[in-house]
């Protein structure tokens, strides 16, 4: 028997659905949430929670959180390595290895290896990179963001939908103040699985439940918080495509196209980002979806939409996924946090 909606059986996969979709933002910030969640969708609490936790347990989703906006917290940096094919398995592992690593991706490129690095700070990124240089002997991409236009990766799981076009043009914000950052380290890790989960935080932080959601409140106004709710791993639901396209962009015109590019429908992702040495490429973008020819088809929507079909471009799909995690711009915090709240 499902859970009860006006003494009728409401069905488990659409429970499921509306959990994973409909929560990925704005997420309540009320003094218990799963409790709003279970009302609005005419349920128990204890069904939410329980399927929250299941839900967590097979991998379909990480956490409930945030994605922090540009210059919210520490340092991160795209890097690519072009990797001979013998040696991309071994290559893999050493980046992967890394924590301050949290994405690795093998793409169809020459340039064949692409992950991001976080960090406290500027210098701490360009130390792992350097460390990751002298232990594979090859020289990487690094490709810094300048400017972010969508900063979301929120994923529309109805099976025909794609994500909508974006909201408004990200903006780098204020770090995160000193006294926060413990909070944002919990936020990091993820909202407990339990009735009141904020007085866990509140407490563990010593502070007034409602003081912290006052804070929560105020990071998603101002942007230092682009979102909070569900952070699903989208491999698992099915969304297994994506491909990076970056152009090549005269520097007086990117952020007039790299707006209008992130308006475009099926745009998860738009930034822009320093060129390198042998990578002439400014303007990026993300596009996700269930099968190769949706993926191409949005892209190629999106190319026309924003006016960049005359400038150079190179599509790269995803080929393998060697690590994918939440951003730990905090985790130098993380430890005292965690034992708070223990």
């Amino acid at each position: 028997m499902g859970p009860l909606l006006n003494d009728r059986p409401v069905s488990p996969a659409a429970t499921r659905l509306a959990l994973l979709n409909d929560w990925q933002r704005d997420f309540p910030l009320t003094a218990s949430p799963f409790a709003h969640i279970a009302t609005a969708l005419g349920t128990r609490e204890e069904a939410v929670l329980h399927e929250f936790a299941s839900l967590h347990g097979e991998g379909s989703v990480s956490r409930i959180g945030a994605v922090w906006g540009a210059g919210a917290g520490g340092a991160a940096m795209l890097c690519a390595f072009a990797v001979p094919a013998a040696r991309l398995k071994a290559v893999a592992a050493l980046v992967s290895a890394e924590t301050g690593v949290n994405h690795n991706y093998e793409r169809e490129h020459d340039w064949n290896l692409w992950f991001v690095v976080t960090g406290r700070d500027r210098a701490a990124v360009d130390a792992t990179v350097d460390r990751l240089q002298a232990c594979t002997g090859l020289k990487a991409l690094r490709l810094r963001m300048q400017r972010a236009y969508r900063i979301d990766l929120g994923f529309e799981l109805h099976r025909d939908a794609v994500p909508a076009v974006a909201r408004a043009a990200a903006i780098r914000v204020e770090p995160v103040a000193a006294a926060d950052r413990r909070l944002a380290a919990l936020v990091e890790a993820g909202l407990p699985l339990v009735a009141q989960p904020y007085d866990v935080w509140a407490q563990a932080l010593g502070q007034t439940r409602d003081a912290l959601l006052a804070t929560l409140a105020r990071w998603q106004r101002e942007g230092t918080v682009r979102r909070f709710g569900v952070i699903v791993r989208h491999h698992e639901l099915g969304i297994s495509h994506n491909a990076m396209t970056v152009f090549d962009v005269p520097d007086e015109v990117v952020d007039a196209l790299g707006t209008a590019l992130a308006r475009e429908r099926g745009i998860t992702l738009c930034y822009r980002r320093e060129r390198a040495a042998g990578w002439p490429y400014n303007l990026y973008c993300m596009v996700h979806g269930r099968d190769r020819g949706t993926v191409l088809g949005l892209v190629a929507q999106a190319i026309t939409g924003a006016g960049l079909t005359a400038y150079d471009h190179a599509v790269l799909f995803s080929a393998r996924r060697f690590k994918q995690q939440g951003a730990r711009y905090f985790r130098e915090d993380a430890r005292e946090a965690a034992h708070a709240v223990a």
